[in-house]
């Protein structure tokens, strides 16, 4: 039928999609619809390589990785209700399934969208694997529990991985998600990845050709705690690797992260408290802000506040700062002493301030410090109150029994998951590295740390960050101590406590005059058949084949399930407003509305369409109508392409 479109039956084609946007970039690599990589080599500035391979990472098996990423998607996402918080209402999402193929189903909806990517993957355990350490379970099981494999082997999704050999297995499962990644990413945005010192190598190489090296922005170290059984060394740490999407874009918008002083807001409360109880006089106040710094314990990352030992009506202050130019070769000026009024001592670097009318600013506002005279270098005051905010450090003390801890407290004390995340350390990250309105992914969601992170990030926040869970479904086993109080609450799976979390956070950290939710979703099999060929030339045969195949919806499906489906291939996201429109005309009628992006389609799923049907449609040109193929006739669609852009199932 000419007068349609065909709704995809797959997610996107990554290869397809790669070379048609590097054609409307530079058309003229093309020849005959084919590539010229040595003209594309010419017009960057390379010759083509004929020597040795340029250096880089390779492994065996990155090429089946590759082509694990670029083989499409025939699954589907299904709304679930009965697991959801607020579903009509709520902005957060959480997917239960397996990510590469969450990852391509979701790519048309957050192409280039999300601010912030964090991930915990599993550290390698030199297993098959899917997720996290300690569990092995082979992508095989989770197709059969979803229905995406038949028990006689058979595929209706992409090809699954194969166990690899030691490093290469891990880098095999990492490289596809993290490609994806990449492009779930603004030009603006960041990726932040947990690992611990056996991978971490191998991580920040596969970073590099993923992202590129020169996007790489830091490594953060996070020290958990130590362990006095080590033989050698106590190691006590954690990685966390950051890149930027585009770190030359950051630097042409010149781009400034900032994130406020651990405990400031705390000082300032005992600095009130103390100013009111002892009436402004300040030698009493020092002394009891001075009592409060030493409650602070040895790695308590308030420490630093403590260099601030000196108290007038501007709060805790210092007077040690340097006033010289960075690195060197500043500006020389005289700038008279107060009293002496004779040109102080310059700094050897220069002073800090490119003019004299510059320093007289800082002056006048009793910024700059002077000796008892000319002969002592001026130092700079900082008030803690006056600037409560700097940039991230890249060492973070941040204690495992502390956040498993706080995990516990969740679930009544109850230890139902190894190892949590602290929901602080996410807190600050997403707090740092994105905006209220912003999305942030995480698909090695785990225990969901970072959506409770989010949450506690947004609480004042409006409108709030948009989060993206994705949790595979893994088996709990039974054995341990932690596993079997697990099942003995009632969780059969991973994913099961990553939920829960979700609702556990919202139900502590939702505030009265906020409404929280989040749309829980599946990973399952696709609603549309795919058209096999022809099978056979008998004709009775044939001509069963053909009435098998007139109506591409699976038998049994749900319409709710259909219409998120089509939505998911026409790119709207899971946040989509879709309601049904009642008309006693029109059976199974939805509108489907992405508001930030104006986006909109009407679909209809009636097995029979007619014109005088479609006339109380009312559809305009700019209109979208999706409706099932067998629908309509030739007649039917030849009027609805006239009247709007007509898409079939």
């Amino acid at each position: 039928m000419s007068e349609a479109e065909r709704i995809d039956d797959t997610s996107p084609d990554m290869k397809a999609d790669l070379l048609a946007r590097l054609k409307s970039v530079v058309p003229e690599v093309f020849s005959d619809g084919e590539l010229d990589v040595e003209r594309l080599a010419e017009l960057a500035g390379n010759a083509v390589a004929t020597g040795p391979e340029r250096y880089g990472l390779a492994w065996p098996g990155k090429r089946d990785a590759i082509a694990m990423l670029q083989a499409p998607s025939r699954a589907t996402l299904v709304p679930e209700r009965d697991q959801s918080v607020n579903f009509d209402d709520a902005q957060h999402v959480f997917i239960e399934g397996e990510n590469l193929e969450v990852l391509k189903l979701i790519y048309r909806s957050y192409f280039g969208r999300v601010k912030l990517i964090y991930i915990d993957p599993p550290y390698n355990t030199r297993n098959d694997f899917i997720y996290r350490d300690n569990f092995a379970d082979p992508l095989a099981s989770y197709l059969r529990q979803t229905g995406q494999m038949t028990e006689t082997g058979d595929m209706t999704t992409s090809a699954p991985e194969r166990s690899g050999r030691l490093h290469s297995n891990w880098l095999s499962m990492m490289y596809p998600r993290l490609s994806m990644a990449r492009q779930m990413l603004r030009e603006d945005g960041f990726i932040v990845v947990s690992i611990d010192d056996a991978e971490q190598p191998n991580l920040r190489r596969l970073m590099d050709d993923a992202f590129g090296e020169e996007n790489f922005i830091a490594t953060l170290v996070y020290d958990r705690n130590r362990k006095n059984d080590a033989k050698l060394f106590s190691i006590g740490h954690e990685y966390m690797l950051v890149y930027a999407r585009n770190a030359a874009f950051l630097k042409e918008i010149r781009a400034q992260l900032r994130a406020p002083k651990e405990g400031v807001e705390e000082v300032r409360a005992e600095f009130d408290r103390l100013r009111k109880e002892y009436n402004d006089d300040w030698g009493k106040v020092r002394d009891g802000i001075l009592a409060f710094y030493k409650t602070f314990g040895e790695d308590d990352p308030r420490q630093p506040l403590a260099r601030f030992r000196k108290v007038d009506e501007a709060g805790p202050y210092r007077t040690d700062g340097d006033i010289s130019w960075p690195g060197g070769g500043g500006p020389r000026y005289d700038v008279p002493h107060p009293y002496t009024k004779k040109p102080c001592k310059v700094p050897k670097r220069g002073w800090v301030y490119a003019t004299y009318d510059r320093m007289e600013q800082e002056i006048a506002k009793d910024l700059v410090v002077f000796g008892e005279d000319e002969t002592s270098i001026p130092s700079l005051r900082r008030n803690l109150f006056e600037k409560d905010d700097q940039v991230m450090k890249s060492v973070i003390f941040s204690y495992a029994q502390t956040a498993s801890q706080q995990f516990d407290a969740l679930f009544g004390d109850k230890k139902v998951f190894d190892n949590p995340k602290s929901y602080s350390d996410l807190e600050r990250l997403v707090s740092y590295l994105s905006e209220p309105g912003d999305y942030v992914m995480d698909f090695f969601a785990g225990s969901n740390t970072s959506f409770h992170g989010l949450i506690r990030a947004d609480k004042e926040a409006c409108p709030n960050r948009r989060m993206i869970s994705v949790q595979f479904p893994e088996p709990i086993r039974p054995g341990s101590e932690v596993s079997n109080t697990a099942l003995a609450m009632g969780f059969k799976t991973i994913a099961d406590i990553s939920r829960e979390r979700a609702r556990l956070a919202i139900q502590n950290e939702a505030t009265e005059d906020k409404a929280l939710g989040f749309r829980a979703f599946r990973l399952t099999s696709t609603n549309i058949r795919r058209w096999p060929g022809i099978k056979n030339t008998v004709l009775e045969e044939y001509l069963q084949q053909i009435d098998a195949f007139s109506d591409t919806l699976i038998p049994g499906w749900k319409a709710e399930d259909v219409v998120w489906e089509v939505a998911l291939r026409e790119g709207f996201p899971l946040t989509a407003a879709i309601t049904q429109i009642a008309d006693a005309k029109l059976p199974l009628l939805w509108r489907v509305r992405d508001d930030e992006r104006g986006k909109s389609f009407t679909i209809c799923l009636a097995d029979h369409l007619d014109l005088e049907m479609m006339t109380a449609l009312n559809l305009s040109k700019s209109d979208i109508f999706v409706c099932r193929d067998i629908a309509i006739s030739d007649t039917v669609a030849a009027n609805l392409a006239l009247q709007c852009t007509l898409k079939v199932l």
